[in-house]
Parts: C-alpha cells; sequence; structure tokens
C-alpha cells in the first residue's frame, strides 16, 4: 500500500502507528529468549509436531500489517480514485483520405474503422455528448453534439472517401464543434470537459499544421487522444500502379504530446478495438480526491484473516 499520495482527515491518530514498531521489537526480544532447541520425546512429536519458525514470524507479520492498515484507516485517509463522469463531449475525428482503402487492414481500413468507431460509441456514457468530425483534403462537421448514438452511427456508415490528408483541420473542425454543446439544464454556466479522438492513417499534406491545432487544443483545455492506423506495409493502387500508404506514427505523436492527449497504435481491428476500450475508459472516468477509509479497512481484514490462519498452522498438522 503506496502512502506517498494519502492525506488524512485525522493526521493526529497517525501515532498510534509508533505502536506497531514497538510490538515487533518487543516479539523479537521474546524470540531471541527461545531455546534454539528443544529435547523433545518422539511420542510428544508425534502429537504436537514442532512448530516452523517461518510460519510464527509470518503470523506476527501479517498481525502488523493488519494493524498498519487499521490505523490509516483509523485517521481517514484521502485519496485519488477513479469515478465515472456524468457528463463530457467527445468528438470523433476519422480521416477519410483514399490512403483508407488500403487492405492491410481487413477487410481494409476504411472498413474496419467505421466498425471500431461505432462500437466506441457503446463504450461512452448515455449522458456524453458525442460529435463526428470527417477530414481529408478539407474537414467538415458530419453531426454535431448530441446524445442520439444512432445518429453518429448512420453518419459514420456514410462516410466517404477524398484525396489528401489535413490532420490539423480535423482538430480544428473538432474544437469548433465543441462550441456547439448544448448546456446542462440543471448547471447552464458549468463547462463540460471535452476531448477529440483522432484516427488517421497518414501525415498533414495539406491545410493548416497540425501542432499548431494541438497546442491551440490544449489551450481549450481538449486533450487529443490519437490513433495511428494500419501497418508499414499498406498501399493502394493508384491507375493500376501500387502506392506505398505506411502508417506514420510521428505526428500523431507529436499531436497528442502537444495536446496533452495520448497516442495509441492499431495494426490491425483488435488492436483498434483495444485502443478506443482504452479511450473510452480514460474519457468516461476522472481522479477525484475522496476518503478512502474503506480501501484500508478491507486490506486490514485480509490482513488479520491472514494472521489468523498463519496463527492457526502453527498448532494444527496440516494434510
Amino acid at each position: 500500500m503506496a502512502l506517498m499520495s494519502l492525506e488524512f482527515l485525522l493526521p493526529q491518530r497517525l501515532w498510534w502507528l509508533l505502536v506497531v514498531p514497538a510490538i515487533g521489537l518487543l516479539y523479537l526480544y521474546l524470540a531471541s529468549l527461545r531455546p534454539a532447541s528443544r529435547r523433545r520425546s518422539s511420542k510428544l512429536d508425534l502429537v504436537l509436531p514442532r512448530d516452523r519458525a517461518w510460519k510464527r514470524h509470518l503470523a506476527v507479520i501479517l498481525a502488523l500489517l493488519a494493524m498498519v492498515s487499521l490505523i490509516v484507516a483509523y485517521a481517514k485517509p484521502k485519496d485519488f480514485t477513479e469515478v465515472p463522469r456524468e457528463r463530457a463531449t467527445v468528438v470523433v475525428a476519422i480521416d477519410v483520405s483514399r490512403s483508407m482503402m488500403a487492405e492491410d487492414v481487413e477487410p481494409n481500413r476504411m472498413e474496419a474503422a467505421q466498425t471500431a468507431a461505432k462500437d466506441f460509441l457503446k463504450l461512452l456514457p448515455d449522458g456524453f455528448n458525442v460529435a463526428l468530425v470527417a477530414f481529408a483534403g478539407t474537414s467538415s462537421l458530419v453531426v454535431p453534439p448530441t446524445t442520439d448514438r444512432g445518429a453518429v452511427s448512420r453518419a459514420i456508415d456514410n462516410l466517404e472517401l477524398a484525396p489528401s490528408t489535413a490532420i490539423g483541420d480535423g482538430i480544428y473542425s473538432g474544437l469548433d464543434a465543441l462550441k456547439l454543446v448544448p448546456p446542462d439544464p440543471d448547471n447552464p454556466d458549468e463547462i463540460a470537459p471535452a476531448a477529440i479522438v483522432l484516427l488517421s492513417d497518414g501525415a498533414t499534406n495539406t491545410g493548416r499544421p497540425s501542432l499548431q491545432a494541438a497546442r491551440d487544443a490544449k489551450a481549450a483545455n481538449v486533450p487529443v487522444y490519437t490513433i495511428a492506423y494500419g501497418t508499414a506495409t499498406g498501399y493502394v493502387l493508384e491507375k493500376g500502379v501500387r502506392q506505398p500508404v505506411p502508417v506514420n506514427h510521428r505526428e500523431l505523436s507529436d499531436v497528442a504530446k502537444e495536446s496533452g492527449g495520448r497516442k495509441l497504435s492499431a495494426a490491425n481491428d483488435k488492436e483498434l478495438a483495444d485502443a478506443y476500450s482504452q479511450i473510452a475508459r480514460s474519457i468516461g472516468y476522472e481522479k477525484v480526491y475522496v476518503e478512502v477509509t474503506e480501501r484500508y479497512a478491507g486490506w486490514a481484514l485480509l490482513f488479520g484473516i491472514a494472521a489468523a490462519l498463519a496463527t492457526m498452522s502453527l498448532a494444527a498438522r496440516w494434510p
């Protein structure tokens, strides 16, 4: 158990921790008085088998750990813990450049991306608003922020490919989408947290710089989670000529870093589903500082049970 991040509502109760080393020293003193060996009759050994020192030591250590946990719980600790968000906005930005026709991911990058994006929607809490942005040579807001998952899912199915890649413009469209988030009826002045989830397989070759867009996203407190999608061997056929379209990791990594988000990679449909699942977990939960007394009370219970079992083993012959 790590105590480094803990704060306590009643820190004065932690003075009881001094009792723990005192008991430990007392045990060591009493153990030193115990004869190293005893002469015992063979008949007595059959009834009361000679106990093993490590069992005694283990029982005492577990008991002391139970005491430490109980005292920490007694001081009412507070720590960071993850709790589900009730409200947030997620912009799903999908690269629809022609390189998404590559078949290094079955059946192709685009169809696999559409399936994974729709599954991602199911992982988000019902109260979250979701917007859809598509970008290639230009970027457009396909669906404004809404809780209607069906509308977003149908729009994902209808995405069409286009030439070029403008990652920066895709981020700016996502930031523009966030201005359309409907206010919370219960808290109209409260701004819900937001994030952009951007999937791409290439690098910017037109439009505004992606790094500047990432910095502007950070200034707006909107992290960009990027997914580098595809493999190094991907290619598309242009007029019968094979054109390599390897996934570009560098730019997407820089975008995530500059915006305060996270970059993930996916070389197949399973890895893509895992990436979306990790992002859903990151967005769907927030860390808050709360009292965690029950956590340490639970550790005390577990250590206490283990100590009791270790003590019982001193007087029992196990099969």
